[in-house]
């Protein structure tokens, strides 16, 4: 069974680099959203929905080649794309996981970066700082923040200007309502089995009972990644592998 794996912001396919070494034996696949390790094609919508159906398509041509349906992890914005998936085709799936349910809980508040993002000008002078920043300042940053040090170095080598446009546009056509729009349609995500990874550290995602509350609205499993953050994936790459292997053996 194919694996496929998305990353989110502001990240490239580098942050599942540690995990992915421990997967041994599975057919693994990486796919890098546009202006996120990727380029941007002619045309493309950096929305909510945009993402949504690039994300079918690759998924569509992976079904085309294989005749199977794919076991789908995504992380940060890519949690959020994989989610919007399970919602419209569920039958590209044989599971999805994601950490980021949580953001389709009608409470979510967004957190001040994404705010910020979001606010004309404010997002503009914001995201011009952060990718326009030397890549070792920028690496600096990630690992202050969780990030491996040896994973934000390949990081911060990929952003540059299209990133930072597809930011802006990402979150500004998710600023609240149009999450919580979106998360009255979570039931329909309950059509494959799914996985919420809880990481106790991550405050970004939402409160605890706003990712049990849309897990469970979702029909998805919550395994709690005690101690870990936002980039659990990078903080302890074999208990994350733990947990999707017990995970897809358990289907």
């Amino acid at each position: 069974m194919t694996v496929v794996f998305v990353h989110g912001n502001p990240e490239t396919a580098d942050v599942w680099g540690p995990l992915v070494e421990r997967l041994e034996g599975r057919d693994v696949v990486l796919l890098s959203p546009p202006g996120f390790g990727a380029p941007v094609p002619d045309g493309f919508s950096a929305t909510m929905d945009g993402y949504r159906d690039w994300l079918v398509a690759e998924l569509e041509e992976l079904r085309a080649s294989s005749g199977a349906p794919v076991d789908l992890v995504g992380h940060d914005w890519g949690g959020g794309h994989v989610v919007n998936v399970a919602m419209a085709r569920p039958d590209l799936l044989r599971s999805w996981v994601s950490d980021i349910v949580g953001v389709f809980d009608e409470d979510y508040v967004w957190h001040d970066l994404a705010q910020a993002w979001q606010t004309p000008e404010t997002g503009e002078a914001a995201v011009a700082q952060m990718v326009g920043a030397p890549a070792a300042d920028a690496a600096a940053r990630l690992s202050s923040r969780g990030m491996e040090g040896g994973v934000a170095e390949k990081v911060a080598a990929g952003m540059n200007a299209a990133m930072g446009e597809c930011i802006l546009t990402l979150y500004r056509s998710a600023a609240q309502p149009a999450v919580a729009r979106r998360g009255a349609e979570l039931e329909k995500a309950a059509a494959r089995p799914g996985l919420s990874l809880l990481a106790t550290e991550d405050h970004m995602v939402g409160t605890d009972p706003q990712r049990r509350r849309a897990a469970e609205r979702a029909g998805a499993r919550t395994v709690v990644l005690e101690g870990l953050g936002h980039w659990w994936m990078t903080q302890d790459p074999q208990r994350g592998a733990d947990v999707l292997t017990r995970f897809w053996d358990a289907l």
